[in-house]
């Protein structure tokens, strides 16, 4: 079974694969799985904490991909030459060193142990400086020798001197010319003359154009500097190679600390993969024990919208190893598991986990059954691939392993799936594993409520919106929301108690509310309880926002201005570009108050009316007007 995939740390791993820089931190990540070593957890997770804190304080790492770096340096170690821009490749990943290194240094002022890694990066100025010196622009310099200065010098000399040779024959035969400028052929410079005109210039011919009318002469004056300047060529390419092979050499005597070198770069990148991870994610770091204790405050799914997520509270361990928990459909059962067994797992790989508060056991195995496509009708085929996940999880438990499974027992006849259920309950409680399992069946929560060791646990329901609320409570089985859905929709007393009575015996009767006849009359009548309630709940709301706050508008995350305060209804108006919308205050929260942003008197007639109603409004101050005030219409 895939582990990862069914409680989505594949998912995780995307988000962490695009935050790190080199190849071979990318493949770590790709690679990483949870340690079974306490000490090796601490340390690592020790380090994530570390490298956010740096990150904090000092911004992000100057880190850079140096895979290709590595295929430079066997070539230099097998005695080859090194081109021009290999070596300012060479050069570029120095001085990324050099920065690195300073970057750790700095990290020491703060006291993080991740900033004495700088002891084992060596920055290797004088190889940086040499090949800077001699390599620019991806070839060798101009002044990387004095030999090749002056080299290269003769050879620009020799270039122009030939030029001029040719230009003097050109003005001194005008009349012999097909064109007014000379013309380099085959790195010669040449005169265009005309066919006719041929031996009237001495030199060598060259080349001719297409027509054949007009030849390319090389005049005499110019041929002895051209064949100066091959010689001139081959010592520059002599010298150019000895410099090369000289920087090549001084590479390859520092191939072994290279290699160091780019080891830390792709260790580190892996340990700042993981803080900038946690700061995405807004993690912390978890508390680590051997005691089969899990306790997690506040924790919430890491791939879930942090705000309209609901924060769990759950806790394992000490008063039981096994939670059933039961609730309502779409009530967030199996995101609960998940997000625990995911908490775990992140925990054990090194990672901050999303939480307020964390305290996280040690496990030897996660196993998991989570099925797929709970909104298809569950058929054999389905039932048999979860019991075939069963029983590999039964085959693989042991008291230190941490175990999931949702909708234990279905797919088959509620009887027989019970049953199953039950007898899956008890291999489960017999290994000492912990265990995490979801049911719909009241007999599995009669079970665990009987069982030394597993207790229930649900996801609560409110009964007046028939709304899941998302929260755990341990210690409790969750209630057939079911009837109190029923009774919601008008179904009468009678025939909700009837309901009861085959489903669960008349003496469950009694643990049921439903409401009273002068509450179905009240309904019946029109009144309007919750109008009540609304106005109440909203006293002291007309005071949260004030006119003219800048405000943020969820979900669209859209900057608007107030323009009417919250009314009894918990309504407040804003005005967004090119409309005004009525909103319900919790849609709405405060981005800079007005008085940061106006005077006390400002009037905000100018941002909420058109020119013409203020004009308009101006008038009616001063004197008498039939005109009237247009407000546009509302949105």
């Amino acid at each position: 079974m895939n582990i990862e995939k069914q409680i989505e740390f594949e998912r995780i791993k995307e988000k962490w694969l695009q935050l790190a820089v080199t190849d071979q931190g990318k493949k770590q990540i790709q690679e990483v799985s949870f340690s079974l070593s306490e000490r090796t957890v601490r340390k690592q997770l020790k380090d994530t904490t570390d490298s956010r804190n740096m990150m904090e304080n000092l911004g992000m790492p100057p880190l850079q991909n140096v895979s290709e770096i590595r295929e430079i340096l066997v070539i230099a170690e097998k005695g080859g030459c090194l081109t021009a821009c290999q070596l300012e490749q060479v050069e570029k990943v120095l001085a990324a060193v050099k920065r690195l290194k300073d970057y750790l240094t700095r990290g020491r002022a703060y006291g993080n142990s991740l900033a004495y890694y700088d002891e084992n990066i060596f920055p290797m100025e004088e190889l940086r400086q040499e090949i800077g010196r001699q390599i620019r622009g991806q070839q060798v310099d101009d002044y990387a020798s004095k030999e090749l200065q002056q080299i290269r010098s003769r050879i620009t000399e020799c270039e122009e001197e030939m030029k001029q040779k040719a230009e003097q024959v050109m003005r001194a035969n005008k009349k012999y010319m097909a064109d007014s400028f000379c013309t380099l052929r085959n790195g010669r410079s040449c005169v265009p003359v005309k066919k006719e005109y041929r031996f009237k210039i001495p030199g060598n011919t060259i080349d001719k154009s297409a027509s054949g009318n007009t030849l390319f002469i090389e005049p005499v004056n110019a041929a002895k500097f051209y064949d100066e300047l091959q010689i001139l060529e081959i010592r520059e390419e002599n010298e150019v190679y000895r410099i090369l092979y000289t920087l090549t050499a001084m590479v390859a005597e520092s191939v072994g600390l290279m290699n160091d070198n780019m080891g830390m770069f792709e260790k580190l990148d892996f340990i700042f993969s993981k803080g900038k991870l946690s700061m995405d994610m807004e993690g912390i770091e978890p508390a680590i024990n051997t005691e089969r204790r899990i306790i997690l405050k506040g924790a919430r799914h890491p791939l879930m919208n942090r705000i309209e997520c609901v924060p769990l509270q759950f806790e394992i361990g000490e008063k039981a190893r096994g939670i059933v928990i039961t609730g309502p459909n779409t009530g967030g059962k199996t995101v609960a598991i998940k997000t625990v067994m995911l908490s775990c797992m992140m925990a054990q790989c090194g990672l901050h986990v999303t939480c307020r508060d964390a305290d996280i056991c040690m496990n030897s195995s996660f196993l998991c059954d989570i099925g797929d496509g709970q909104n298809i009708t569950e058929n054999l085929s389905t039932f048999s691939a979860h019991i075939k996940n069963v029983l590999e999880v039964l085959s693989e438990v042991n008291r230190d392993s941490f175990v999931i499974m949702d909708e234990l027992g279905s797919g088959t006849d509620p009887a027989e799936g019970m049953g199953i259920a039950v007898a899956i309950l008890e291999e489960l409680k017999k290994s000492g594993a912990l265990f995490l399992v979801t049911t719909h069946y009241p007999e599995v929560k009669e079970y665990a409520d009987k069982t030394e060791g597993i207790v229930n646990a649900r996801m609560t329901f409110d009964k007046e919106t028939l709304k899941p609320t998302y929260q755990m409570v341990i210690g409790e089985a969750g209630e057939s929301c079911a009837f109190y859905i029923a009774d919601r929709l008008g179904m009468p007393a009678g025939m909700l108690k009837t309901a009861i009575c085959a489903a669960y015996g008349e003496e469950s009767v009694s643990s049921y509310r439903f409401r009273t006849e002068e509450e179905v009359k009240k309904r019946k009548s029109g009144k309007k309880i919750s109008t009540v309630k609304s106005a109440k709940g909203n006293v002291g709301l007309s005071e949260k926002f004030r006119r003219g706050d800048s405000v943020i508008v969820y979900p669209d995350k859209k900057i608007g201005i107030v323009c009417e305060k919250v009314n009894e209804k918990g309504v407040l108006r804003v005005q967004m570009p090119g409309k005004k919308i009525w909103i319900n205050h919790k849609r709405v929260k405060l981005h800079v108050a007005a008085e940061e942003l106006y005077p006390e008197d400002y009037d905000f007639s100018i941002i909420f009316d058109t020119v013409a109603n203020r004009k308009l409004r101006h008038d009616m101050e001063r004197k008498y007007t039939q005109r009237v005030i247009q407000y546009a219409p509302e949105r």
